[in-house]
């Protein structure tokens, strides 16, 4: 019995084998014939004239084709992504600020810290233009430079030593 199925599902096998075989050199055959390539080649530009004809008179009747439904559809998809993209952002705006919200110091007390460095600032430049309205100091006589049309001084000698 289990020669039986061995045997059966070999010839099946080969029958189906035999069966491709015989239609791949059928349609061998019919792809070189001629007129049958001939055919085929009309009936491909007869679909291609329909095409065409349709999509004229579709636009004729203000009816899109399938052509002008499908860019329409690729160009609703990148609206929506883009609009996603812009909806993302704003969440992430919209989160920055309610955190700075949380962190931010009231005006009140930041008006108050402001005032309180002008005053400081405006101290510090009373005091700057206080020191600049007073007398300048005289410079010690070690630190007077000379003219610059003046010989210098010649250096004083000491007097030697007499030897012993």
């Amino acid at each position: 019995m289990a020669d039986d199925d061995t045997t059966g599902e070999g010839l099946r096998d080969r029958l189906a084998r035999q069966g491709e075989d015989a239609l791949g050199k059928l349609a061998q055959e019919l792809l070189e014939n001629p007129l049958v390539n001939s055919a085929i080649a009309r009936a491909f530009d007869a679909r291609e004239r329909a095409v065409r004809t349709q999509e004229a008179a579709m636009g004729a009747l203000n009816i899109p084709s399938a052509a002008d439904v499908e860019r329409l559809t690729r160009r609703l998809r990148s609206v929506s992504q883009r609009l996603e993209g812009i909806e993302d952002g704003v969440d992430r705006l919209d989160r920055h600020l309610e955190e700075w919200a949380r962190t931010a110091q009231p005006p009140g007390d930041r008006l108050a810290a402001i005032e309180g460095q002008l005053t400081k600032l405006s101290t510090d430049v009373a005091n700057l233009v206080r020191t600049l309205d007073a007398v300048p100091v005289p410079f010690p006589r070690e630190q007077e430079r000379l003219e610059v049309e003046q010989p210098p001084a010649p250096p004083k000698r000491r007097p030697r030593k007499a030897a012993s």
